[in-house]
């Protein structure tokens, strides 16, 4: 076994730092120092949601950068020295329909996750990014372009190719219409692709509090959901409306905004919705989802992010400062994205 450091949970929301153990190198394996860590609001459900009773372990994680420190003797697309990212899926089946399409996020016998899931060969539990070192199969790590900030460009991994499948699948090109709801993580990230595609991008958020900072990222404008009267206006004028809410939210006023054969996609909160047939009815609208990315549209992502300057708006904190970074996250006081300088762990 490889020996490496990390943030393991104690606990609801609480981590301490411990030895962790990785997997020697299989054929197909790199191991990669991890420099660079994104904080995911999916860490902080995970860690809310842990038993520390539970026999699984819980190292939090899915969206990083490092460099290479080892590779397996099939390995032939990465050398030590590469920088590289790792997003939150490190394994598929490799064989259904999906993917064989490319679409390994949709694997029919689910995908492995990059912390929480089960080894495909060993059955253990896989431990997350917040560690220095991962080991990963080849297939699922990425060259990271020499234009992107390793920090900057850790989000991407999640929240970048949240909003970048969706918007590639969408059509979203030059004379679009897109709507962000949402300006957080995602939503200041589907800002910033939605305009260097060439649409002309929304956002909708509570208040007007955002709008100097929806501007700076290429808003064209914000509309409060809570102006009755701005929102009624904008009815059926957006051809894409990118949800990006992570609470339990009314989707009606969001439908409302959808132009007729337009779609309401859902990335930011995946549980139980009620939406109104008439709503969809009406302007034959589409209610649709998306999760992560395959990985021909991360690797699209990344060039894309590289070629047009686009990367995260983060605030880099010392590993060590983990706990501040989930409890500001809890309180949404992050602009947009905390990530986490693994240096510290050496």
């Amino acid at each position: 076994m490889r020996m490496t450091t990390g943030w393991q949970a104690a606990g609801p929301a609480a981590l301490r730092r411990v030895p962790l153990a990785r997997r020697d190198l299989r054929p197909d394996d790199i191991a990669v120092r991890v420099d660079f860590c994104g904080v995911c609001h999916s860490d902080l459900h995970a860690l809310n949601a842990y038993d520390q009773d539970a026999k699984a372990p819980l190292v939090p994680g899915h969206e990083f950068t490092g460099v290479v420190s080892g590779t397996g003797p099939e390995v032939t697309a990465f050398s030590a020295g590469d920088r590289v990212a790792v997003g939150n899926i490190v394994d598929s089946c490799g064989v259904c329909a999906m993917c064989e399409a490319g679409q390994e996020n949709f694997c029919h016998s689910f995908p492995t996750l990059t912390y929480g899931g089960t080894d495909r060969q060993d059955g253990a539990t896989t431990l997350g990014g917040y560690s220095r070192e991962y080991v990963v199969r080849d297939a699922f790590a990425y060259p990271l372009p020499s234009g992107l900030d390793a920090a900057a460009a850790a989000p991407l991994m999640c929240a970048g190719v949240t909003v970048w499948e969706p918007l590639r699948s969408l059509g979203v090109g030059p004379g679009s219409r897109v709507a962000v709801a949402g300006l957080g993580g995602l939503g200041h990230l589907a800002v910033k692709m939605a305009v260097a595609l060439g649409a002309t991008a929304t956002v909708i958020s509570r208040t007007q509090d955002k709008r100097d900072d929806a501007r700076e990222l290429g808003a064209h404008d914000l509309i409060a959901s809570t102006d009755t009267q701005r929102m009624a206006e904008a009815r059926d004028t957006f051809d894409v409306v990118l949800d990006t809410i992570s609470a339990p939210h009314d989707l009606a006023p969001y439908l409302k905004l959808v132009a007729t054969d337009g779609t309401l996609s859902l990335l930011g909160y995946l549980g139980p919705v009620t939406v109104e047939a008439m709503d969809l009815l009406i302007g034959r609208k589409k209610l649709s989802s998306a999760g992560s990315g395959g990985s021909p549209a991360t690797a699209e992502m990344l060039q894309f992010c590289a070629d047009n300057g686009i990367s995260a708006d983060v605030e880099v904190l010392p590993s060590s400062q983990v706990d501040t970074a989930l409890d500001r996250l809890r309180r949404n006081d992050v602009r947009y994205r905390f990530v986490l300088d693994m240096s510290d762990l050496d």
